[in-house]
Protein backbone atom coordinates (compact mmCIF):
# COMPACT_ATOMS: atom_id res chain seq x y z
CA UNK A 1 0.00 0.00 0.00
CA UNK A 2 0.89 3.62 -0.78
CA UNK A 3 -0.69 6.98 0.80
CA UNK A 4 -1.90 9.84 -0.79
CA UNK A 5 -3.15 13.26 0.24
CA UNK A 6 -4.47 16.09 -1.67
CA UNK A 7 -4.81 19.69 -1.03
CA UNK A 8 -6.49 21.24 -3.14
CA UNK A 9 -5.64 24.85 -3.25
CA UNK A 10 -4.51 27.10 -0.24
CA UNK A 11 -3.33 25.48 2.81
CA UNK A 12 -4.97 26.84 5.75
CA UNK A 13 -3.05 25.31 7.94
CA UNK A 14 0.30 23.56 7.61
CA UNK A 15 1.46 22.29 10.43
CA UNK A 16 -1.99 20.56 10.99
CA UNK A 17 -1.65 19.08 7.04
CA UNK A 18 1.46 17.59 7.56
CA UNK A 19 0.58 16.36 11.05
CA UNK A 20 -2.36 14.56 9.00
CA UNK A 21 -0.18 13.22 6.53
CA UNK A 22 1.96 11.69 8.91
CA UNK A 23 -0.28 9.85 10.53
CA UNK A 24 -0.61 7.10 8.04
CA UNK A 25 3.11 6.96 7.05
CA UNK A 26 2.95 3.01 8.06
CA UNK A 27 0.72 2.53 4.45
CA UNK A 28 4.25 3.61 2.64
CA UNK A 29 7.40 3.57 4.93
CA UNK A 30 10.00 3.37 2.27
CA UNK A 31 9.97 7.27 1.01
CA UNK A 32 8.01 10.47 1.65
CA UNK A 33 7.29 13.84 -0.17
CA UNK A 34 5.26 16.86 -0.11
CA UNK A 35 4.98 18.90 -3.74
CA UNK A 36 3.37 21.89 -4.78
CA UNK A 37 1.03 21.70 -6.88
CA UNK A 38 -0.66 25.06 -8.08
CA UNK A 39 -1.50 26.71 -4.87
CA UNK A 40 -2.00 23.68 -2.90
CA UNK A 41 0.06 20.51 -2.11
CA UNK A 42 0.51 16.46 -3.15
CA UNK A 43 1.63 13.95 -1.13
CA UNK A 44 2.62 10.67 -0.89
CA UNK A 45 3.92 7.80 1.06
CA UNK A 46 5.71 4.97 -0.65
CA UNK A 47 5.89 1.04 -0.23
CA UNK A 48 7.91 0.11 -3.48
CA UNK A 49 6.23 -2.69 -4.84
CA UNK A 50 6.52 -1.77 -8.81
CA UNK A 51 9.70 -0.26 -9.77
CA UNK A 52 11.70 -0.53 -7.02
CA UNK A 53 14.05 2.24 -7.97
CA UNK A 54 14.26 5.75 -6.44
CA UNK A 55 12.78 6.86 -9.81
CA UNK A 56 9.38 5.20 -9.01
CA UNK A 57 9.10 8.04 -6.64
CA UNK A 58 5.72 9.92 -6.62
CA UNK A 59 4.39 12.74 -7.39
CA UNK A 60 5.02 12.23 -11.09
CA UNK A 61 5.57 14.69 -12.91
CA UNK A 62 4.74 15.66 -16.87
CA UNK A 63 4.81 19.55 -18.14
CA UNK A 64 3.71 20.92 -15.17
CA UNK A 65 1.16 18.20 -14.29
CA UNK A 66 1.47 16.30 -11.04
CA UNK A 67 -0.31 12.73 -10.26
CA UNK A 68 -0.17 10.51 -6.79
CA UNK A 69 -1.64 7.15 -6.49
CA UNK A 70 -1.80 4.24 -4.32
CA UNK A 71 -2.66 1.62 -6.57
CA UNK A 72 -1.74 -1.63 -9.34
CA UNK A 73 -3.01 -1.40 -12.92
CA UNK A 74 -2.60 -4.61 -14.50
CA UNK A 75 -1.27 -5.39 -17.88
CA UNK A 76 -0.05 -1.74 -17.85
CA UNK A 77 3.13 -2.73 -20.27
CA UNK A 78 0.77 -2.77 -22.95
CA UNK A 79 -0.32 0.44 -22.14
CA UNK A 80 3.02 1.67 -22.06
CA UNK A 81 3.92 0.39 -24.74
CA UNK A 82 0.71 2.28 -26.46
CA UNK A 83 2.64 5.82 -24.93
CA UNK A 84 5.87 4.95 -26.18
CA UNK A 85 4.49 4.71 -29.67
CA UNK A 86 2.99 8.16 -29.28
CA UNK A 87 6.52 9.72 -27.74
CA UNK A 88 6.06 9.53 -24.16
CA UNK A 89 8.52 8.60 -22.19
CA UNK A 90 9.58 6.63 -18.70
CA UNK A 91 11.74 6.93 -15.92
CA UNK A 92 10.37 3.87 -13.74
CA UNK A 93 9.63 0.17 -14.10
CA UNK A 94 6.20 2.04 -11.75
CA UNK A 95 3.08 1.18 -13.44
CA UNK A 96 1.54 4.31 -12.08
CA UNK A 97 3.90 6.21 -14.47
CA UNK A 98 1.59 5.90 -17.20
CA UNK A 99 -1.36 8.09 -15.53
CA UNK A 100 -0.30 11.61 -16.46
CA UNK A 101 0.29 10.06 -20.03
CA UNK A 102 -3.23 8.34 -20.25
CA UNK A 103 -4.57 11.52 -18.81
CA UNK A 104 -3.01 13.55 -21.59
CA UNK A 105 -4.46 11.53 -23.83
CA UNK A 106 -7.92 10.58 -22.94
CA UNK A 107 -8.46 13.29 -20.39
CA UNK A 108 -10.81 11.45 -17.48
CA UNK A 109 -12.08 8.49 -20.07
CA UNK A 110 -8.89 6.88 -18.75
CA UNK A 111 -10.73 5.72 -15.53
CA UNK A 112 -12.88 3.45 -17.73
CA UNK A 113 -9.97 2.10 -19.67
CA UNK A 114 -7.90 0.67 -16.50
CA UNK A 115 -7.67 -2.84 -14.96
CA UNK A 116 -7.05 -1.55 -11.73
CA UNK A 117 -7.48 -0.92 -8.17
CA UNK A 118 -6.41 2.45 -7.15
CA UNK A 119 -7.02 6.16 -5.49
CA UNK A 120 -4.98 9.08 -7.42
CA UNK A 121 -4.86 12.45 -7.24
CA UNK A 122 -4.27 14.83 -10.58
CA UNK A 123 -3.17 18.21 -11.13
CA UNK A 124 -3.91 19.61 -14.52
CA UNK A 125 -1.00 22.44 -15.01
CA UNK A 126 -2.69 23.05 -18.19
CA UNK A 127 -6.30 23.90 -16.60
CA UNK A 128 -5.00 24.19 -12.81
CA UNK A 129 -7.84 21.88 -12.26
CA UNK A 130 -7.66 18.81 -9.64
CA UNK A 131 -9.22 15.59 -10.59
CA UNK A 132 -9.51 12.94 -8.19
CA UNK A 133 -10.58 9.43 -8.87
CA UNK A 134 -11.31 5.43 -7.20
CA UNK A 135 -11.58 1.80 -8.67
CA UNK A 136 -15.01 1.02 -9.00
CA UNK A 137 -15.34 -1.63 -6.15
CA UNK A 138 -13.28 0.78 -3.46
CA UNK A 139 -10.43 -1.58 -2.71
CA UNK A 140 -8.03 1.12 -2.30
CA UNK A 141 -9.12 4.18 0.02
CA UNK A 142 -9.92 7.58 -0.22
CA UNK A 143 -11.43 10.27 1.13
CA UNK A 144 -12.44 13.63 0.97
CA UNK A 145 -13.60 16.67 3.19
CA UNK A 146 -13.74 20.35 2.56
CA UNK A 147 -11.79 22.97 4.63
CA UNK A 148 -13.37 26.00 6.42
CA UNK A 149 -12.85 28.13 3.05
CA UNK A 150 -14.19 25.72 0.70
CA UNK A 151 -11.31 23.85 -0.46
CA UNK A 152 -11.53 20.34 -1.08
CA UNK A 153 -9.30 18.01 0.58
CA UNK A 154 -8.55 14.04 -0.66
CA UNK A 155 -6.70 11.61 1.45
CA UNK A 156 -6.06 8.01 2.19
CA UNK A 157 -7.35 7.58 5.28
CA UNK A 158 -10.10 9.45 7.34
CA UNK A 159 -7.14 10.20 10.15
CA UNK A 160 -5.29 12.49 7.42
CA UNK A 161 -8.21 14.80 7.35
CA UNK A 162 -8.89 15.35 11.30
CA UNK A 163 -8.70 18.34 11.98
CA UNK A 164 -8.37 20.02 8.68
CA UNK A 165 -12.48 19.61 8.11
CA UNK A 166 -15.24 19.06 10.09
CA UNK A 167 -17.12 16.06 8.12
CA UNK A 168 -14.66 12.95 6.27
CA UNK A 169 -17.05 10.98 3.71
CA UNK A 170 -15.66 8.20 1.76
CA UNK A 171 -14.63 9.11 -1.94
CA UNK A 172 -17.46 6.97 -4.13
CA UNK A 173 -15.99 3.81 -5.71
CA UNK A 174 -16.07 3.50 -9.45
CA UNK A 175 -16.35 7.89 -9.77
CA UNK A 176 -13.74 10.28 -10.08
CA UNK A 177 -13.64 14.15 -9.52
CA UNK A 178 -13.65 17.34 -11.39
CA UNK A 179 -15.13 20.66 -11.47
CA UNK A 180 -16.62 20.40 -7.95
CA UNK A 181 -18.81 16.96 -9.40
CA UNK A 182 -18.42 13.55 -8.44
CA UNK A 183 -19.32 11.87 -11.74
CA UNK A 184 -19.75 7.85 -12.10
CA UNK A 185 -18.01 6.39 -14.78
CA UNK A 186 -18.29 2.63 -13.85
CA UNK A 187 -21.20 0.80 -11.76
CA UNK A 188 -19.87 -2.50 -11.13
CA UNK A 189 -23.04 -4.02 -9.50
CA UNK A 190 -24.98 -2.89 -12.62
CA UNK A 191 -26.28 -5.76 -14.85
CA UNK A 192 -26.99 -4.71 -18.55
CA UNK A 193 -27.30 -8.18 -19.77
CA UNK A 194 -28.39 -11.10 -17.98
CA UNK A 195 -26.20 -14.06 -18.85
CA UNK A 196 -27.50 -17.00 -19.58
CA UNK A 197 -25.04 -19.56 -19.82
CA UNK A 198 -25.71 -23.32 -19.49
CA UNK A 199 -23.70 -24.48 -16.16
CA UNK A 200 -21.05 -26.47 -17.83
CA UNK A 201 -20.28 -23.06 -19.45
CA UNK A 202 -21.03 -20.54 -16.31
CA UNK A 203 -18.17 -22.65 -14.04
CA UNK A 204 -15.35 -22.95 -17.09
CA UNK A 205 -15.94 -19.35 -17.77
CA UNK A 206 -15.72 -18.70 -13.35
CA UNK A 207 -12.82 -20.95 -13.32
CA UNK A 208 -11.03 -19.16 -16.18
CA UNK A 209 -11.55 -15.64 -14.98
CA UNK A 210 -10.51 -16.24 -11.46
CA UNK A 211 -7.69 -18.33 -12.33
CA UNK A 212 -6.45 -14.62 -14.60
CA UNK A 213 -7.66 -13.15 -11.84
CA UNK A 214 -5.51 -14.22 -9.16
CA UNK A 215 -2.31 -14.58 -12.06
CA UNK A 216 -2.29 -10.86 -12.66
CA UNK A 217 -1.73 -10.47 -8.99
CA UNK A 218 1.24 -12.90 -8.69
CA UNK A 219 3.03 -9.98 -10.53
CA UNK A 220 5.29 -7.79 -8.49
CA UNK A 221 9.36 -6.80 -7.64
CA UNK A 222 8.67 -7.82 -4.12
CA UNK A 223 8.05 -10.93 -2.74
CA UNK A 224 4.12 -12.05 -2.32
CA UNK A 225 2.59 -14.78 0.48
CA UNK A 226 -0.88 -15.68 1.03
CA UNK A 227 -3.24 -15.38 3.55
CA UNK A 228 -4.86 -18.94 4.20
CA UNK A 229 -8.07 -19.49 6.50
CA UNK A 230 -9.02 -23.15 5.10
CA UNK A 231 -12.47 -22.07 3.95
CA UNK A 232 -13.43 -22.09 0.31
CA UNK A 233 -12.31 -18.13 -0.97
CA UNK A 234 -8.35 -18.29 0.38
CA UNK A 235 -8.16 -21.83 -0.52
CA UNK A 236 -9.07 -21.10 -3.64
CA UNK A 237 -6.78 -18.55 -4.33
CA UNK A 238 -3.82 -20.65 -2.57
CA UNK A 239 -4.45 -23.56 -4.92
CA UNK A 240 -4.98 -21.32 -8.06
CA UNK A 241 -1.21 -19.29 -7.20
CA UNK A 242 0.27 -22.48 -6.32
CA UNK A 243 -0.37 -24.26 -9.58
CA UNK A 244 0.66 -21.10 -11.16
CA UNK A 245 4.01 -20.46 -8.94
CA UNK A 246 7.56 -22.03 -9.66
CA UNK A 247 8.29 -22.15 -6.37
CA UNK A 248 6.64 -23.19 -3.02
CA UNK A 249 3.95 -20.01 -2.05
CA UNK A 250 4.38 -18.65 1.28
CA UNK A 251 0.59 -19.19 3.44
CA UNK A 252 -0.18 -17.85 6.74
CA UNK A 253 -2.86 -19.41 8.90
CA UNK A 254 -4.07 -17.40 12.53
CA UNK A 255 -6.27 -19.23 15.07
CA UNK A 256 -6.86 -18.92 19.04
CA UNK A 257 -5.24 -21.32 21.32
CA UNK A 258 -7.63 -22.95 22.60
CA UNK A 259 -10.60 -23.30 19.94
CA UNK A 260 -9.34 -22.61 16.17
CA UNK A 261 -11.87 -23.78 13.37
CA UNK A 262 -9.70 -22.71 10.56
CA UNK A 263 -6.34 -23.90 11.50
CA UNK A 264 -6.52 -28.42 10.98
CA UNK A 265 -8.31 -26.87 7.33
CA UNK A 266 -5.60 -24.55 6.45
CA UNK A 267 -3.04 -27.28 7.24
CA UNK A 268 -5.26 -29.98 4.40
CA UNK A 269 -4.94 -27.32 2.31
CA UNK A 270 -1.35 -26.35 2.84
CA UNK A 271 -0.22 -30.17 2.60
CA UNK A 272 -2.44 -30.84 -0.30
CA UNK A 273 -0.93 -27.61 -2.53
CA UNK A 274 2.82 -28.09 -1.17
CA UNK A 275 2.89 -24.49 0.16
CA UNK A 276 5.94 -22.95 3.33
CA UNK A 277 2.83 -22.91 5.53
CA UNK A 278 3.31 -21.03 8.85
CA UNK A 279 0.45 -20.99 11.78
CA UNK A 280 0.14 -17.69 14.04
CA UNK A 281 -1.46 -18.64 17.56
CA UNK A 282 -3.21 -15.86 19.67
CA UNK A 283 -4.88 -15.52 23.00
CA UNK A 284 -7.82 -14.25 24.60
CA UNK A 285 -5.00 -11.50 26.02
CA UNK A 286 -3.80 -10.69 22.79
CA UNK A 287 -7.45 -9.87 20.83
CA UNK A 288 -8.26 -7.83 24.38
CA UNK A 289 -5.12 -5.72 24.39
CA UNK A 290 -4.87 -5.00 20.37
CA UNK A 291 -9.20 -3.99 20.58
CA UNK A 292 -8.67 -0.26 20.91
CA UNK A 293 -5.72 -0.55 18.07
CA UNK A 294 -8.01 -1.78 15.90
CA UNK A 295 -11.25 0.17 16.13
CA UNK A 296 -8.53 3.55 15.56
CA UNK A 297 -6.93 2.08 12.73
CA UNK A 298 -10.07 0.73 11.02
CA UNK A 299 -12.31 4.25 11.53
CA UNK A 300 -14.94 1.82 11.84
CA UNK A 301 -17.53 1.39 14.71
CA UNK A 302 -18.98 -1.83 12.83
CA UNK A 303 -19.13 -4.96 14.97
CA UNK A 304 -18.51 -7.96 12.44
CA UNK A 305 -15.75 -5.84 10.55
CA UNK A 306 -14.28 -5.34 14.07
CA UNK A 307 -14.77 -8.90 14.82
CA UNK A 308 -12.98 -9.88 11.76
CA UNK A 309 -10.57 -7.44 11.92
CA UNK A 310 -8.87 -8.64 14.92
CA UNK A 311 -7.22 -11.52 13.28
CA UNK A 312 -6.43 -10.34 10.43
CA UNK A 313 -4.44 -7.41 12.22
CA UNK A 314 -2.67 -9.81 14.34
CA UNK A 315 -1.79 -11.70 11.23
CA UNK A 316 -0.26 -9.05 9.61
CA UNK A 317 1.21 -7.78 12.43
CA UNK A 318 3.14 -11.35 12.72
CA UNK A 319 3.98 -11.72 8.96
CA UNK A 320 5.64 -7.81 8.96
CA UNK A 321 7.64 -8.54 12.27
CA UNK A 322 8.60 -11.99 11.36
CA UNK A 323 8.84 -11.97 7.21
CA UNK A 324 10.44 -10.65 4.16
CA UNK A 325 7.25 -10.22 2.72
CA UNK A 326 5.51 -6.89 1.25
CA UNK A 327 2.08 -8.09 -0.61
CA UNK A 328 -0.84 -10.73 0.29
CA UNK A 329 -3.48 -12.00 -1.99
CA UNK A 330 -6.66 -12.51 -0.14
CA UNK A 331 -9.84 -13.86 -0.01
CA UNK A 332 -12.78 -11.10 -0.30
CA UNK A 333 -15.34 -10.18 -1.92
CA UNK A 334 -16.01 -13.82 -2.78
CA UNK A 335 -19.74 -13.57 -0.59
CA UNK A 336 -20.96 -10.92 -1.59
CA UNK A 337 -21.28 -12.55 -5.14
CA UNK A 338 -21.66 -15.70 -4.48
CA UNK A 339 -23.99 -15.47 -1.01
CA UNK A 340 -23.73 -15.52 2.23
CA UNK A 341 -25.61 -17.78 4.87
CA UNK A 342 -28.13 -15.66 5.11
CA UNK A 343 -28.72 -14.82 1.46
CA UNK A 344 -30.12 -19.02 1.45
CA UNK A 345 -33.49 -17.23 3.12
CA UNK A 346 -33.39 -14.86 -0.27
CA UNK A 347 -37.08 -15.09 -1.12
CA UNK A 348 -36.48 -14.70 -4.65
CA UNK A 349 -34.08 -14.05 -6.94
CA UNK A 350 -34.66 -10.60 -7.66
CA UNK A 351 -34.14 -10.15 -4.01
CA UNK A 352 -30.54 -11.96 -3.80
CA UNK A 353 -29.84 -9.88 -7.13
CA UNK A 354 -30.69 -6.81 -5.34
CA UNK A 355 -28.75 -7.87 -1.81
CA UNK A 356 -25.68 -8.81 -4.27
CA UNK A 357 -25.37 -4.96 -5.90
CA UNK A 358 -25.89 -3.61 -2.36
CA UNK A 359 -23.23 -5.72 -0.64
CA UNK A 360 -21.04 -5.11 -3.75
CA UNK A 361 -21.77 -0.78 -3.81
CA UNK A 362 -20.89 -0.68 0.29
CA UNK A 363 -17.90 -3.52 0.13
CA UNK A 364 -15.53 -0.50 0.32
CA UNK A 365 -17.18 0.30 4.37
CA UNK A 366 -16.81 -3.35 5.27
CA UNK A 367 -14.89 -6.09 4.24
CA UNK A 368 -12.78 -4.21 1.55
CA UNK A 369 -11.84 -1.68 4.66
CA UNK A 370 -10.97 -4.69 7.05
CA UNK A 371 -8.28 -6.10 4.52
CA UNK A 372 -6.70 -2.61 3.38
CA UNK A 373 -6.20 -1.31 6.86
CA UNK A 374 -5.27 -4.71 8.57
CA UNK A 375 -2.84 -4.65 5.76
CA UNK A 376 -1.74 -1.23 4.84
CA UNK A 377 -0.79 -0.33 8.85
CA UNK A 378 1.46 -3.09 9.03
CA UNK A 379 3.51 -2.03 6.07
CA UNK A 380 1.77 -4.58 3.19
CA UNK A 381 0.14 -4.51 0.29
CA UNK A 382 -3.17 -6.56 -0.27
CA UNK A 383 -4.53 -7.99 -3.65
CA UNK A 384 -8.20 -9.36 -3.87
CA UNK A 385 -8.36 -11.54 -6.72
CA UNK A 386 -12.39 -12.09 -6.33
CA UNK A 387 -12.20 -8.09 -6.97
CA UNK A 388 -11.12 -8.74 -10.41
CA UNK A 389 -12.88 -5.91 -12.47
CA UNK A 390 -13.82 -8.32 -15.06
CA UNK A 391 -14.39 -11.29 -12.53
CA UNK A 392 -16.84 -9.10 -11.10
CA UNK A 393 -18.83 -8.28 -14.18
CA UNK A 394 -19.25 -11.21 -15.09
CA UNK A 395 -20.40 -12.93 -11.72
CA UNK A 396 -22.51 -10.22 -11.20
CA UNK A 397 -24.29 -10.68 -14.43
CA UNK A 398 -25.26 -14.27 -14.01
CA UNK A 399 -28.79 -15.04 -13.77
CA UNK A 400 -29.48 -14.83 -9.99
CA UNK A 401 -31.57 -17.93 -10.17
CA UNK A 402 -28.45 -19.92 -10.64
CA UNK A 403 -26.63 -17.74 -8.03
CA UNK A 404 -29.98 -18.99 -5.55
CA UNK A 405 -28.74 -21.36 -3.29
CA UNK A 406 -31.10 -23.96 -4.97
CA UNK A 407 -28.57 -27.25 -4.43
CA UNK A 408 -28.18 -27.59 -0.40
CA UNK A 409 -25.05 -26.15 -0.95
CA UNK A 410 -24.04 -22.19 -0.84
CA UNK A 411 -22.10 -20.44 -3.44
CA UNK A 412 -22.43 -24.04 -5.24
CA UNK A 413 -21.38 -22.35 -8.83
CA UNK A 414 -17.81 -21.02 -7.40
CA UNK A 415 -17.27 -25.20 -6.03
CA UNK A 416 -18.57 -26.57 -8.88
CA UNK A 417 -16.25 -24.48 -11.31
CA UNK A 418 -13.16 -26.00 -8.95
CA UNK A 419 -13.93 -29.36 -9.07
CA UNK A 420 -11.03 -32.10 -10.09
CA UNK A 421 -7.55 -31.53 -8.54
CA UNK A 422 -7.69 -28.08 -6.75
CA UNK A 423 -8.61 -28.74 -3.49
CA UNK A 424 -9.14 -31.56 -1.39
CA UNK A 425 -12.89 -32.99 -1.31
CA UNK A 426 -13.38 -31.76 1.99
CA UNK A 427 -12.56 -28.41 1.43
CA UNK A 428 -14.37 -27.34 -2.00
CA UNK A 429 -17.97 -28.53 -0.07
CA UNK A 430 -16.95 -27.21 3.82
CA UNK A 431 -19.29 -25.05 5.10
CA UNK A 432 -18.83 -21.28 5.10
CA UNK A 433 -17.69 -19.85 8.83
CA UNK A 434 -17.27 -16.65 8.95
CA UNK A 435 -13.51 -15.20 9.63
CA UNK A 436 -14.07 -14.21 13.13
CA UNK A 437 -15.78 -17.54 14.18
CA UNK A 438 -13.03 -19.31 12.33
CA UNK A 439 -10.74 -17.77 14.06
CA UNK A 440 -12.38 -19.79 17.16
CA UNK A 441 -15.59 -18.80 18.79
CA UNK A 442 -13.97 -17.81 21.74
CA UNK A 443 -12.75 -14.53 20.23
CA UNK A 444 -15.95 -13.43 19.74
CA UNK A 445 -17.15 -14.87 22.86
CA UNK A 446 -14.63 -12.85 24.48
CA UNK A 447 -15.36 -9.67 23.01
CA UNK A 448 -18.80 -9.67 23.83
CA UNK A 449 -18.03 -10.57 27.36
CA UNK A 450 -15.08 -7.98 27.44
CA UNK A 451 -18.31 -5.17 26.90
CA UNK A 452 -20.86 -6.56 28.54
CA UNK A 453 -18.61 -5.94 31.87
CA UNK A 454 -18.16 -2.12 30.77
CA UNK A 455 -22.12 -1.27 31.64
CA UNK A 456 -24.50 -1.98 33.80
CA UNK A 457 -27.62 -2.01 31.54
CA UNK A 458 -28.95 1.13 32.48
CA UNK A 459 -25.62 2.39 31.64
CA UNK A 460 -26.08 0.73 28.17
CA UNK A 461 -29.44 2.32 27.74
CA UNK A 462 -28.37 6.25 28.87
CA UNK A 463 -25.08 6.19 26.80
CA UNK A 464 -26.49 4.83 23.81
CA UNK A 465 -28.94 7.22 23.52
CA UNK A 466 -26.44 10.06 22.71
CA UNK A 467 -26.33 8.49 19.07
CA UNK A 468 -29.30 8.98 16.74
CA UNK A 469 -27.08 7.98 13.89
CA UNK A 470 -26.14 3.41 13.58
CA UNK A 471 -27.59 3.66 17.41
CA UNK A 472 -25.63 1.15 19.43
CA UNK A 473 -28.01 -1.77 19.78
CA UNK A 474 -25.77 -4.16 22.24
CA UNK A 475 -22.98 -3.22 24.36
CA UNK A 476 -20.75 -4.79 22.18
CA UNK A 477 -21.77 -1.85 19.78
CA UNK A 478 -21.36 0.63 22.07
CA UNK A 479 -17.90 -0.13 22.72
CA UNK A 480 -16.79 0.03 19.39
CA UNK A 481 -18.88 3.24 19.00
CA UNK A 482 -17.25 4.71 21.90
CA UNK A 483 -13.59 3.58 21.20
CA UNK A 484 -14.41 5.24 17.40
CA UNK A 485 -15.75 8.16 18.94
CA UNK A 486 -12.73 8.97 20.98
CA UNK A 487 -10.51 9.08 17.56
CA UNK A 488 -13.47 10.04 14.83
CA UNK A 489 -15.43 12.44 17.11
CA UNK A 490 -19.01 12.91 15.32
CA UNK A 491 -17.36 10.73 11.65
CA UNK A 492 -20.24 8.24 12.11
CA UNK A 493 -21.64 9.32 8.43
CA UNK A 494 -18.48 7.82 6.77
CA UNK A 495 -19.98 4.28 7.55
CA UNK A 496 -23.56 4.05 6.07
CA UNK A 497 -24.66 1.54 9.17
CA UNK A 498 -24.20 -1.97 10.68
CA UNK A 499 -23.27 -4.50 8.59
CA UNK A 500 -26.31 -6.94 9.44
CA UNK A 501 -28.49 -9.63 7.45
CA UNK A 502 -31.55 -8.18 5.64
CA UNK A 503 -33.81 -8.07 8.37
CA UNK A 504 -36.64 -8.00 5.87
CA UNK A 505 -35.91 -12.17 4.94
CA UNK A 506 -37.82 -14.46 7.15
CA UNK A 507 -35.34 -16.06 9.34
CA UNK A 508 -32.42 -13.37 9.04
CA UNK A 509 -34.46 -10.87 11.89
CA UNK A 510 -31.40 -11.20 14.23
CA UNK A 511 -29.67 -8.87 16.35
CA UNK A 512 -25.86 -10.16 15.72
CA UNK A 513 -24.30 -9.80 12.38
CA UNK A 514 -22.51 -13.70 12.97
CA UNK A 515 -23.91 -16.31 11.22
CA UNK A 516 -23.56 -18.13 14.29
CA UNK A 517 -27.27 -17.21 15.15
CA UNK A 518 -29.16 -18.04 12.06
CA UNK A 519 -30.81 -21.38 11.63
CA UNK A 520 -29.02 -22.95 8.85
CA UNK A 521 -25.34 -22.33 10.69
CA UNK A 522 -24.89 -26.39 10.81
CA UNK A 523 -21.38 -27.99 10.38
CA UNK A 524 -20.27 -24.33 9.40
CA UNK A 525 -18.83 -24.09 13.10
CA UNK A 526 -16.98 -27.23 13.03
Amino acid sequence: MCSIIGYCGPVADQTAFQAGFQRTVSRGPDDSRVAKAGTGLLGFHRLAIMGLTPEGMQPFQLDGSLAVCNGEIYGFETLKQELLAKGYTFQSGSDCEILLPLYREYGVDMFAMLDAEFACILYDGRTEQFIAARDPIGIRPLYYGYDSHGVILFASEPKNLLGLTDKIMPFPPGHYYKNGKFVCYHDIAKVDQVCYDELEILCRTIRDKLVAGVEKRLVADAKVGFLLSGGLDSSLVCAIAAKKSRAPIKTFAIGMDIDAIDLKYARQVADYIGSDHREIIITKEDVLSALERVVELLGTYDITTIRASMGMYLICKAIHEQTDIRVLLTGEISDELFGYKYTDFAPSAQAFQEEAAKRVRELHMYDVLRADRCISVNSLEARVPFGDLDFVKYVMAIDPGKKLNTYGKGKYLLRKAFEEDWLPEGILWREKAAFSDAVGHSLVDDLKEYAEAQYTDEEFETRRQKYSHARPFTKESLLYREIFEKYYPGQSDMVVDFWMPNKSWEGCDVDDPSARVLANYGDSGV
